[in-house]
């Protein structure tokens, strides 16, 4: 039986090396060591699950409008006309993740025992049946309503959901994708606001608190005002929950909740294979033009934490910003290197296998991290990478905007505002 599988898969990679031979960008694969099968079957035949492809260069889009005042829009980015397999999906894979930010052995062992939040918008009817798509493509195990791995209720914690939105049901797919192929053994708990105001969002962020979740990611942003504070206490203050936050992908500036002295602000990156370095990978600042990239800068209205403030590079540019710096860490973001997410309800003529980019890539990311560490009973906000910057891969290279060349918008050595403290080098910065 063995052998006849075995006959099986290899013949079923000749075609598909040889379907493949033809055109299409190769330069982030790596030499393959094992034949090709789809990801599910080379699980099941002890094959290791091969690394995503990413498609050429190209254009995208913000699946959410922008947001007026008093809401917040979500930050998926959906690359346009990517052609993708069902059996080798384009974009980035739950192993290029994890071998890139050094979690592979983390992501396999870790992670039973928590519950990663997930506060989006609107209804994705599809989530469960996309989700198990997501999973079974890549050989990870099954979560399903009927286990419990998955939760679904509406921002008061009841399962009368909110109407469907298709910008918002592709950044649901995104968020629970992400939180899969970082941690796979995590529970995950969707809490659908009734709208995208930051009230009915905020709303969802406590329930998702008093349901049990250990970490919460918020994949999208509003313009600051005068009501972040007031938001901060009434929302997302919950101690001994690690609360992420994308930090936007407008390029240079701050957006809410990111500005949030009680959430961990994550931006993003360009990250790429290098084959060069001992890491196999390397990373810059996201940024595209100068209206797309990564968010930072200084708060207008949310003060200064003192874990930011004693960093040795805002204390050492002390008339650069006294108020709170987005952001504190980081991970991949650019739609050019963006993730392979599965979503069947269709919106502007796309479903099915799509590349994702924008910081609500990096957001569940990071809070799936912080899932693997397990350490969030003990976190305090988002000081922690602050002090554990020896886990965490320094990123120096490149710029989100017009600053002055202060850190608020140029990476540097150590901390700066587009990339904080570092992309994740295992769990230890969490």
């Amino acid at each position: 039986m063995k052998s006849s599988l075995l006959v099986a898969v290899t013949a079923f990679a000749a075609a598909l090396l040889a379907g493949c031979s033809g055109g299409g960008s190769t330069s982030s694969l790596p030499a393959a060591s094992a034949p090709i099968a789809p990801l599910s079957a080379a699980r099941a035949t002890g094959i290791a699950p091969r690394f995503g492809q990413l498609p050429p260069p190209g254009a995208y889009h913000a699946v959410c409008a922008a947001p007026t005042i008093g809401y917040a829009s979500c930050h998926a980015l959906l690359r346009d006309n990517v052609t993708s397999s069902s059996t080798n999906p384009a974009g980035y894979h739950p192993a290029d993740l994890q071998s890139a930010y050094n979690l592979t052995t983390a992501s396999a062992n870790d992670g039973a025992g928590q519950t990663v939040g997930i506060v989006d918008a609107y209804n994705d009817p599809n989530a469960a049946s996309d989700l198990a798509t997501y999973r079974s493509t890549f050989g990870l195990p099954a979560c399903t309503t009927s286990t419990g791995c998955l939760r679904i209720v509406n921002q008061n914690g009841g399962t009368s959901l909110p109407r469907n939105n298709g910008g918002w049901a592709q950044e649901i797919s995104l968020d629970l994708d992400m939180v899969s192929a970082i941690c796979p053994n995590c529970h995950i708990l969707l809490v659908e606001a009734s709208s995208a105001s930051l009230t009915n969002l905020g709303t969802a962020v406590n329930t998702a608190a008093q349901l049990g979740a250990t970490e919460i990611s918020n994949s999208y942003g509003g313009g600051e005002s005068s009501s972040d504070t007031s938001y901060d206490t009434s929302y997302y203050d919950h101690p001994g929950i690690a609360i992420t936050a994308s930090a936007g992908d407008g390029g240079y500036g701050v957006e809410y909740p990111a500005a949030s002295q009680y959430v961990t602000a994550v931006g993003g990156t360009t990250l790429d294979r290098n084959t060069s370095v001992a890491r196999g990978w390397s990373e810059t600042v996201w940024s595209t033009s100068s209206t797309e990239g990564t968010g930072s800068g200084c708060s207008k209205y949310d003060p200064q934490p003192s874990w930011q403030s004693a960093t040795a590079t805002v204390a050492n540019n002390p008339g650069v910003c006294t108020m709170r710096v987005v952001g504190d860490v980081s991970s991949d973001a650019d739609p050019n290197t963006g993730v392979s997410v599965y979503d069947s309800y269709a919106y502007r003529g796309q479903s099915g296998w799509l590349v994702f980019g924008g910081t609500s890539v990096s957001s569940p990311t990071i809070a799936s991290v912080y899932a693997l560490a397990g350490n969030a009973s003990s976190v305090t906000a988002g000081s922690y990478p602050y002090s554990h910057t020896a886990s965490l891969y320094d990123v120096t290279v490149g710029s989100n905007g017009s600053c002055g060349g202060t850190y608020l918008c140029t990476a540097e050595v150590g901390y700066d505002g587009p990339t904080g403290n570092g992309t994740p080098d295992g769990i230890g910065a969490f």
